[in-house]
């Protein structure tokens, strides 16, 4: 696998464990509701061996975006319930899912940016070591989900 794909690999498990943690911001065995409260934030902590230093720098991070990245979340709830309510409605309006579906959709690339930022910067901390090690992670997680992929799209296909 070439560096990029390595980078991007990093990058979206670092964005993947930010959403997480900040959209449920709840508490777990690394701390309060912040980037180390998601169980998968614990996981990564344990498994690249985090120090307190790192841990606060990349805490302090997110603490620096998630102002910006509340409203977003809240929005993005809030055309989800639209959706809801327009399928619940009894009568489909074809303009105004597309409406909701693209406010929604202009909403999650912005959410989407700032959690690239936010892993640029997370990932930035790491040692050079980490960034290994969170590669190799990454690269047997993405193996596992290629492999449920292909086992899925298998047991759709009728035998012949």
């Amino acid at each position: 696998m070439k560096l990029r794909g390595k980078i991007s690999i990093v990058a979206m498990a670092i964005v993947l464990t930010t959403g997480i943690a900040i959209a449920q911001g709840h508490g777990g065995p690394h701390g309060g509701g912040d980037f180390f409260g998601g169980p998968m934030l614990g996981y990564l902590t344990d498994v690249l061996d985090l120090t307190d230093a790192q841990q606060t720098q990349i805490k302090q991070i997110i603490a620096t975006q998630k102002p910006a990245m509340k409203p977003l979340f809240t929005q993005e709830h809030e055309s989800h319930q639209q959706m809801m309510q327009l399928i619940q409605s009894g009568s489909f309006d074809q303009a105004k899912a597309q409406s909701i579906a693209n406010q929604e959709s202009q909403v999650h690339a912005q959410l989407e940016v700032l959690h690239a930022q936010i892993a640029s910067q997370a990932y930035q901390v790491l040692t050079a070591d980490q960034k290994t090690k969170l590669a190799q992670v990454m690269a047997k997680h993405q193996a596992r989900m290629q492999q449920r992929m292909q086992e899925h799209q298998q047991a759709q296909t009728p035998n012949q």
